[in-house]
């Protein structure tokens, strides 16, 4: 048949509605950019001042106001030692009051650090008029009396004084930053909630153009594709929109019509073919009858003229008459092979589940006359359910084990056949023998048909065993292959594998 020549392609789409989609992403692309450019800008702005706010209530001024509790509790400690000290004179009380002054600088250096300011020189002028006039005094050695507890309530006094104008100052600073931070922060939700309504829109004018652009005419495409999958061929293609849909309906159609074309050119082939294989059929039939007949007579009828004149022919005429026998006995079993080759996934071949122990057993039956007269050693493990034809199955472990049993070096034959789970619910299987093996660059061409690797007159057979046994792994889904691990002399090793009960 002639090859069909290309048609056209199809013209260039035109016009507003034929633009392309990536112009139309284009356009919505760039009013989405510049919405988002414009939100991620006032966003940001306000997020920022948020920002600010936060860091001035959590960063600044609350810990001011801890460092100014400290900074009191500090004086208040230090007060309460010196009172203990001037009433028990217990050096103790020294220590701690050195403690309460050192917590007191480190007070005071946290909130100059953060809020510095004339508030802070107060209470640092107080604590000192207070220690200048009260606390040294009593380290000193001076007795408590009436005057010096009248002056250790004047002067501290004013360092509560001091300590509360602070606190006072710190409070109302707290209450306007914290007012700051609230307003800023509904200023960034209003800016969130107006950067996601105008992103609702851009993703609703990007729906629509989906809708208007990709949506509808892919639905139109795929209607007529349909329509033309379920067998109106005739039907032709075409959409108006976008351009590369436009010119895609006008490719496939083009690709329908050469289809079309050659389905309709090669129905004829299609006859030909069933003609050619009918003809095959009645050749397999002709080889499973009309030709083995003949092959009988001529094996028969020579051995009864040897029968029969035997007494007047040589030895030569004996030799070829058991010449013609053995060869007319092999082209019986050549033929017999040749069709059960060719009946693999064509005759009787139903794939069911079942356990692969009993393919095993009747081929163990079929062999139990060569077993036992090679005293061969036939064993297995565990074997699961697989699913397969028992015949072909059956056939498959028979050559197998026929095989090790005929490539036997000088002990008896010792023949295992294993199994085991491979993945994907795949069974590996392996045949295991301590014959003559097979050397490693021989590992593919065993499996080839009519392929040998020894002489007749050493090792009978036809050549056809792997081979049928490859095409009856791959009917069932599976690979088979040589052990290249073994080497020869040291036992052949063939695996295999077949699908697991759940393929069924």
């Amino acid at each position: 048949m002639a090859r069909p020549r290309p048609l056209p392609p199809p013209n260039p789409p035109t016009g507003y509605g034929k633009l392309p989609i990536g112009r139309w992403f284009m356009f919505a692309g760039i009013v989405g950019l510049l919405v988002l450019v414009a939100g991620a800008t006032l966003t940001t702005g306000t997020l920022a001042r948020l920002s600010e706010a936060r860091h001035e209530v959590i960063d600044v001024v609350d810990p001011a106001a801890l460092a100014t509790l400290d900074l009191s509790v500090a004086l208040a400690a230090q007060e309460g030692a010196i009172r203990s000290f001037g009433l028990t004179s217990d050096r103790q009380y020294l220590s701690a009051y050195r403690q309460a002054r050192a917590d007191e600088d480190r007070a005071v250096d946290r909130v100059a650090g953060l809020v510095p300011g004339h508030r802070l020189e107060a209470i640092r002028r107080a604590s000192a008029e207070w220690r200048a006039q009260y606390a040294e005094p009593v380290l000193g050695g001076a007795a408590l009396t009436r005057e010096n507890a009248k002056v250790n309530s004047i002067r501290f006094g004013e360092v509560r004084a001091a300590l509360n104008i602070q606190r006072t100052h710190l409070e109302s600073l707290h209450a306007s930053r914290s007012q700051q931070l609230e307003q800023r922060a509904g200023s960034f939700t209003f800016a969130l909630g107006l950067l996601a309504a105008v992103l609702v829109g851009v993703l609703i004018l990007l729906g629509v153009i989906v809708r208007h652009v990709v949506l509808r005419p892919v639905a139109e495409l795929t209607s007529q594709v349909r329509a033309v999958a379920q067998g109106d061929f005739d039907r032709s293609l075409k959409v108006d929109r976008p351009a590369e849909l436009s010119e895609l309906s006008g490719h496939i159609d083009a690709m329908r019509r050469r289809i079309l074309a050659q389905w309709r050119a090669s129905e004829e082939q299609a006859q030909e073919l069933r003609r050619s294989n009918g003809e095959l059929e009645q050749f397999a039939y002709v080889a499973s009858h009309d030709l083995q007949e003949p092959l009988r007579k001529v094996a028969s009828f020579t051995q009864m003229l040897e029968q029969r004149y035997g007494d007047q022919l040589d030895d030569k005429a004996k030799q070829y008459i058991a010449f013609a026998v053995d060869g007319a006995k092999r082209m019986q079993l050549l033929i017999n092979d040749l069709l059960d080759f060719s009946r693999v996934g064509r005759v009787g071949a139903e794939k069911v589940p079942l356990d692969s122990a009993l393919p095993l057993a009747d081929a163990l039956h079929n062999l139990a006359v060569r077993v036992e007269e090679s005293g061969a050693d036939v064993s297995h493990g565990p074997l699961p359910e697989v699913v397969g034809n028992r015949t072909q199955l059956t056939q498959l472990f028979q050559n197998l084990i026929s095989n090790a049993i005929k490539f036997r070096a000088d002990e008896p034959p010792t023949v295992r056949i294993e199994a085991r789970e491979s993945g994907d619910d795949m069974w590996e299987f392996s045949c295991a023998d301590n014959g003559i093996g097979i050397e490693e660059k021989y590992a593919d061409k065993v499996f080839l048909i009519f392929q040998r690797l020894h002489t007749r007159d050493r090792y009978p057979g036809t050549g056809i065993g792997l081979a049928l046994c490859r095409k009856i792994v791959e009917y069932h889904g599976g690979r088979i292959w040589l052990d290249s691990q073994e080497r020869e002399g040291h036992g052949t090793t063939v695996r295999w594998t077949l699908p697991g009960r759940s393929h069924g």
